[in-house]
């Protein structure tokens, strides 16, 4: 049999076949690696935006029906910036000896010195060992407390489980004593905010004319409203605004979706957004039952956060700009007035006015600013969420909350409120969340004796008692003189708000209880953990 030679016409056939289907081959895995390589994005460290832009769009209608009962914000999932503060690593950089913090002499034991370097490297060593979930920033020296063997302390830190950099404060006592080295010992740590002496006094703050009791502001908390200085200033810069549309007084979900909206287009456009402060609270989370204007945006967020991350003006500093520039100058602003949302973005990035000015006359839900990002404008806006969190001030109380329990707790999310009263949509929700279906079920899950803290919607205090008898149980409610009529937060509140005291009303609740649950060591949910019922009701799990 004759052999196939290179030079046989079917064997140079069989060459060119072989090859031509290898190269198909290796074009078709470049264009599938390279759509790969297009189409991926890496996964959130965190929690990924698109979950909670998932959140808000699968809803059934425009008023944005979705549970309430937890809330997150942009510290819940962004991870820490890059430039966050400075961790106190002096604990670790001392040489762990147990002599480190001996007493000269060791011959008065009935006395500490506070001043001694020895006590601070004592406490911190003591607080590092005892509090796993904060991140201890810096620290103050000590000073002498209420009896000779006392010193209070203070310090600034943050909650490993908080995203942010924000820091909070805390200064308590502790009671030292002497070991038989002479080395110190803490004999009893104080409780949150125990350390009275240590405590930084806030900036009083006066009203002229007036007398009332004194006021007090948090220095760390700068939401002051922004001013743009001058007339040029003004001019120099190019604005978007957003006339209140139909979203005013419709729910605080509702509300965010469509801020961060407008906030996106902004950032989009390269444009200052004119904010309006003053938002309409619903009636579901007011005591009165009705839709409350006039609340600021500042008793819920962080302004001084979102001043810092994005380029915004008050509406009231912008229209009274407007109005000094029309009077004194012969030439006018330019605006544009857009009439619908049906007007895209692309369609204004060439627009050279100064004053984009979205216009929102059309009937619900029509009206709503959130239009404006969907449709083909859903792919390039992009909402940022990382620019909204929640007020420090709420997260003071957040803190004091957990600080309380020395960070040490457990927590359930019970929800009950309408939900546990519709038969239709949540069949098994009343009775998996009584009282006693509460004790079998938890006991199986938390510790006895453990601090248990109850984040829920339901009205009635005592009815958890039940879990007392197991528990250290731990309710919102426990916690009112941290905004009562001699609290911080109280006082710092009535200053925002002209002097007029100011409701902790039910959406602050929701987001105090929110932040306090993400701190638990372990955490319960109702519709995972307590019933089979689906969180928006029958056959949607």
């Amino acid at each position: 049999m004759r052999e196939l030679s290179l030079t046989d016409p079917i064997g140079q056939n069989i060459i060119k076949l072989v090859s031509n289907v290898c190269f198909s081959a290796f074009v078709l895995s470049v264009l599938v690696l390279t759509a790969i390589a297009i189409t991926y994005q890496p996964p959130d460290p965190w929690e990924s935006t698109r979950a909670l832009t998932k959140v808000f769009t699968e809803v059934q209608n425009a008023t944005f029906q979705t549970d309430t009962s937890v809330l997150k914000t942009g510290e819940d999932i962004s991870p820490p910036p890059d430039n966050a503060p400075t961790i106190d690593t002096s604990i670790t950089e001392i040489p762990d000896r147990e002599n480190i913090a001996v007493k000269a002499g060791c011959v008065d034991q009935s006395a500490v010195n506070c001043s001694d370097p020895g006590v601070l490297f004592t406490i911190k060593r003591f607080n590092s060992r005892s509090f796993k979930s904060i991140v201890f920033l810096d620290y103050q020296n000590p000073v002498n407390g209420s009896k000779p063997d006392e010193c209070d302390v203070a310090w600034r830190f943050r909650n490993r489980k908080e995203k942010s950099w924000r820091k909070y404060r805390d200064f308590r006592r502790f009671r030292l004593g002497y070991k038989d080295d002479c080395s110190y010992k803490v004999i009893r740590p104080g409780r949150w905010h125990s350390g009275l002496n240590a405590r930084r006094p806030s900036s009083r703050v006066s009203t002229p004319g007036s007398i009332q009791k004194p006021q007090f502001r948090d220095d760390e908390i700068n939401d002051t409203i922004p001013v743009l200085g001058s007339d040029q200033a003004f001019r120099n810069g190019k604005y978007l605004y957003y006339a209140r549309g139909g979203d005013y007084c419709k729910g605080m979900n509702h509300y965010m979706w469509s801020f961060l909206c407008a906030l996106g287009e902004a950032q989009y456009l390269n444009r200052t957004f004119v904010m309006d402060l003053s938002i309409c609270l619903a009636s579901t989370y007011t005591q009165s039952n009705k839709d409350e204007e006039g609340k600021d945006f500042r008793f819920y967020f962080d302004f001084e956060h979102l001043k810092e991350v994005s380029s915004i003006v008050e509406e009231g500093e912008f229209l009274r700009d407007w109005k000094t520039w029309e009077k004194n100058h012969k030439s006018k602003i330019s605006v544009r007035k857009v009439k619908s949302y049906k007007t895209t973005p692309t369609q204004l990035t060439r627009d050279k006015s100064t004053i984009i000015w979205r216009q929102f006359d059309a009937p619900e839900p029509e009206n709503y600013w959130y239009r404006v990002c969907e449709g083909p404008a859903a792919k390039y806006i992009e909402r940022p969420w990382q620019m909204l969190w929640k007020s420090k001030r709420l997260m003071n109380i957040v803190s004091a909350i957990s600080g309380s329990m020395d960070w040490d707790f457990d927590a359930v999310h019970v929800v009950r409120g309408n939900k546990a009263g519709n038969k239709e949509l949540w069949p098994n929700l009343d009775s998996d969340t009584s009282p006693d279906s509460l004790v079998t079920k938890l006991q199986g899950i938390v510790t006895p004796w453990r601090n248990l803290y109850i984040a829920t919607n339901e009205p009635f205090y005592n009815y958890f008692d039940k879990l007392r008898s197991h528990y250290k149980v731990h309710l919102l409610d426990d916690y009112q003189y941290l905004w009562g009529n001699t609290s911080d937060w109280y006082n710092e509140t009535s200053i925002l708000n002209g002097g007029h005291p100011v409701e902790f009303d039910r959406y602050m609740r929701v987001e105090v209880d929110t932040e306090v649950l993400y701190r638990a060591k372990t955490r319960v949910e109702t519709f995972y953990n307590l019933t089979k019922d689906c969180k928006d009701g029958i056959n949607t799990c």
